[in-house]
């Protein structure tokens, strides 16, 4: 059984995956976690989720607060925290912005519940990754960021379109930045088992035209109805399941990768890798010779967009010391 914590349940994806992961047999308690003043709004959280579990008979702890102490005893952290980027605001701007938010709760964390895994929902996901792993002290393979997991299942639905076959047929991932660098590995993506090269009208793929759709996805959604929620939240529920009922399923998310794995370092972004109740673990794979160029870039801008936000904010922890 497990103690599942939200940090950020006041906000609209925080409160839906709340409402999602609490579905599952193995969470035992559902802790909504926010900053101090939200105490009313968190107790009204409580309870209308508490008469949504009495309606469909689930039998789950429902505990909030704003006192660290309320993270002891959580087996899973999902950190969703953070501000969304205005119109004038530049990507480096809000990372800036928002990694002084997870640098605060990572450290919370790394305090409070050290043994737990940590799932950094915040953007840019890749770099808050680093700076939760960074300022939490915890081990590389217990925290990790949602990346292009929901990236890859926004693909794998224009794949099941086109093709017009279920989407359980579809096997396909997005890894690199969860941005504009993002590297779709056509080199393992099967329909139903067979290569995509090998299905008869895979010339006509619009390849291109998908990986847009994919990377403007998410501003299409927040410009037609003001914020990505059910996308996100189910993301996140998805492999908050993978870990409470240790899976060991193979998806695609944010973590620190290895030399010796995929030729780069010291940089947390997308790859595949093995998720289980122990915490995360990135497998290594062999990309096409595109694939190669593309993942390396990819660690270029993400690595110097992180070395920026880090230096930053410990010219900032200097300055207070």
């Amino acid at each position: 059984m497990a103690k599942v914590t939200i940090i950020g349940a006041t906000g609209q994806v925080g409160s839906y995956a709340a409402h999602a992961v609490s579905q599952f047999p193995h969470v035992q308690e559902m802790c909504l976690y926010g900053r101090p003043g939200n105490e009313q709004f968190l107790d009204g959280l409580a309870h209308d989720m508490m008469d949504s579990f009495a309606a469909r008979g689930t039998n789950t702890r429902v505990t909030f607060g704003t006192h660290p102490k309320e993270l002891r005893g959580s087996d899973i952290i999902v950190l969703t925290s953070g501000v969304p980027r205005h119109p004038d605001q530049t990507r480096l701007d809000l990372a800036l912005e928002n990694a002084k938010i997870v640098r605060h709760y990572a450290e919370q964390v790394g305090r409070m519940a050290p043994d737990s895994i940590l799932l950094v929902v915040t953007n840019p996901v890749d770099i808050m990754t680093t700076v939760a792993l960074k300022y939490s002290g915890m081990m590389p393979h217990r925290v990790f960021g949602l990346g292009t997991h929901l990236d890859s299942m926004r693909l794998k639905a224009c794949l099941a379109e086109f093709f017009n076959v279920h989407v359980s047929e579809v096997h396909t991932r997005i890894i690199g930045e969860h941005g504009d660098t993002m590297v779709p590995m056509w080199s393992a993506t099967t329909i139903g088992g067979i290569q995509i090269d090998n299905m008869i009208g895979n010339d006509k793929l619009p390849r291109e035209e998908m990986i847009e759709r994919v990377k403007n996805s998410g501003s299409y959604i927040i410009k037609a109805k003001g914020a990505t929620v059910f996308g996100p939240g189910d993301a996140i529920a998805t492999l908050i399941r993978t870990i409470v009922e240790d899976e060991n399923r193979m998806l695609t998310v944010s973590t620190q990768i290895r030399r010796e794995i995929f030729g780069h370092e010291g940089v947390c972004i997308s790859v595949p890798a093995r998720i289980t109740r122990g915490g995360v673990f990135p497998i290594g794979v062999r990309l096409s010779i595109a694939e190669t160029a593309m993942f390396g870039e990819s660690v270029k801008v993400i690595k110097d967009m992180t070395e920026k936000v880090c230096a930053a904010l410990d010219a900032e922890l200097q300055q207070t010391e």
